[in-house]
C-alpha cells in the first residue's frame, strides 16, 4: 500500500490480486462503455484557478452531508458483490470508513449482510435499497436497516431493469463463483484471494439468501435481477418507502432536470446525480456534465450529491465547486479493497484527502465550506 500514490496505482494492484470475473464486474460499464469513460474524462475538461499569496494555514475539509458531520465530503458508494473483491469486503470497508469519518453505504446486493456490517461498526452506516416485486421482502429490508440503526436510506431509482454489461456475460459472473475450468483457473491464479475466501462463510448475497421467499441460491445475478427487480417502480413508491422508513432518505440515480424537480417534491433529504457508474444507459451524459444543470434546477430546494467518475481529490473538489454538497466513490474504494483489504480502502481515502487538501490550498481556499465556482476557470 505504501507504493500506491494514486487511485490508478490501487487499480493495478487490485487487478493483480482479484479474479478476473470480479475485477471486471467493478471495472466495467454497459454496452460500449462510452458513459463509463465520459464520467472520468469530463472531469479533466474542468480547469482550476491557481491562486498565490493567500493564507494556507489551518485548512479543513470537514463539512456535513444530510446533516451528518464528515471529515471530507466523500461517502463510500453502495456497490454490489463488494465481498467478492476481498473476503468480508463490506465489513472491512465499513470499518475503514468509520475510522476515517466518512459515510459507508451498504448495497442490497452485498455479500455481507446488514447485520454483518452492524456487528463490526459503531457509527451508523447508510443502507441502499433496490425495490423488488416482493413487497414483503422490501419491507423486511427496511425494517432490518432500522434495526441496525442505519442513519439514511439510499433509494436507487435507475435500475428497474439491468443494463447489459458485456464483460459480466462473457465471464459468467456469479456469487458464489461457478466451478468451470475457466473460473477455476481465474481463482487458482489468485491464491491469496482464495485463501482469504476460504476463511469466511460469506460468499453469496447476505441480504437476500435466507431472507427472500424461496431463495436459497443465487447462482446468477442477472437472472435474479431480471426476475425480481420491479420495472413498475414509480414516484408513488417513493411515498410509501419514505413513510415506512421514517428517517433520512436519499434518492440515487437522477440525471435529468425534470426528474430532479420531481425528486425534490418528494420531501427526500438529498438526491444523487448519478448514471450508475455508466453501467445502465450507455450514451447518457456524464454525472459531472449534468451536475450544474441539476443544481440550477433544484439546488435551492434539496441537497445535491454526485456519484460517478471520481478518481482523485481534485475531482471531488470540482464537484463541490459546481454545487454538490457531497460525493461518492465506488470504484476507487473497490480498487483499494481488492488491493489490500481494509488498509487498501484507507489508502484510497488518504489519497483522495491529500489531493483535495493540496489542491484546495493552491486554489486559494483554507476551508472546504468556502469552496465554490470561484476556484474554476470559466
Amino acid at each position: 500500500m505504501s507504493k500506491a500514490l494514486t487511485i490508478a496505482d490501487l487499480k493495478k494492484q487490485a487487478q493483480r490480486r482479484v479474479p478476473k470475473m470480479f475485477f471486471d464486474y467493478a471495472d466495467s460499464g454497459a454496452w460500449t462503455e462510452s458513459t463509463y469513460r465520459a464520467n472520468e474524462d469530463d472531469f479533466a475538461k474542468i480547469k482550476l484557478r491557481q491562486r498565490v499569496l493567500v493564507d494556507m494555514t489551518d485548512r479543513s475539509l470537514a463539512t456535513e452531508m444530510i446533516g451528518e458531520k464528515v471529515s471530507m465530503p466523500v461517502a463510500l458508494s453502495p456497490t454490489g458483490l463488494t465481498g467478492m473483491q476481498h473476503a468480508d469486503g463490506e465489513m472491512l470497508a465499513a470499518k475503514a470508513a468509520e475510522e476515517f469519518g466518512v459515510p459507508f453505504t451498504l448495497s442490497t446486493m452485498s455479500i455481507c449482510s446488514i447485520e454483518d456490517v452492524a456487528s463490526v461498526t459503531s457509527r451508523p452506516f447508510w443502507f441502499q435499497l433496490y425495490v423488488m416485486k416482493d413487497r414483503d421482502f422490501v419491507n423486511n429490508l427496511i425494517d432490518r436497516a432500522k434495526a441496525a440503526k442505519c442513519s439514511a436510506l439510499v433509494l436507487t431509482l435507475d435500475l428497474q431493469i439491468l443494463g447489459q454489461r458485456h464483460k459480466d456475460l462473457r465471464n459468467g459472473l456469479s456469487a458464489p463463483p461457478k466451478f468451470t475450468p475457466k473460473h477455476i483457473w481465474q481463482m487458482a491464479t489468485r491464491p491469496q484471494w482464495c485463501l482469504d475466501m476460504l476463511q469466511t462463510k460469506r460468499r453469496s448475497f447476505g441480504n437476500i439468501v435466507g431472507h427472500a421467499k424461496n431463495v436459497s441460491d443465487l447462482s446468477s445475478l442477472s437472472s435474479w435481477t431480471a426476475e425480481q427487480f420491479d420495472p413498475r417502480l414509480s414516484w408513488k413508491d417513493v411515498e410509501w418507502i419514505k413513510e415506512r422508513w421514517g428517517g433520512k432518505l436519499i434518492l440515487k440515480g437522477i440525471l435529468d432536470e425534470e426528474d430532479a424537480i420531481a425528486a425534490a417534491g418528494t420531501g427526500a433529504d438529498a438526491i444523487i446525480v448519478s448514471n450508475h457508474g455508466g453501467r445502465q444507459l450507455d450514451g447518457a451524459l456524464s454525472s459531472i456534465d449534468m451536475l450544474p444543470k441539476i443544481v440550477d434546477a433544484v439546488g435551492d430546494k434539496i441537497e445535491i450529491h454526485l456519484d460517478g467518475g471520481i478518481r482523485s481529490g481534485q475531482d471531488v473538489l470540482k464537484a463541490i465547486a459546481l454545487g454538490a454538497k457531497g460525493t461518492y466513490i465506488g470504484r476507487p474504494f473497490l480498487y483499494g479493497l481488492g488491493a489490500g483489504g481494509k488498509q487498501g480502502v484507507t489508502t484510497a481515502l488518504e489519497i483522495i484527502r491529500k489531493e483535495m487538501d493540496i489542491t484546495m490550498a493552491l486554489c486559494g481556499k483554507r476551508l472546504l465550506t468556502d469552496v465554490d465556482s470561484s476556484i474554476l476557470v470559466r
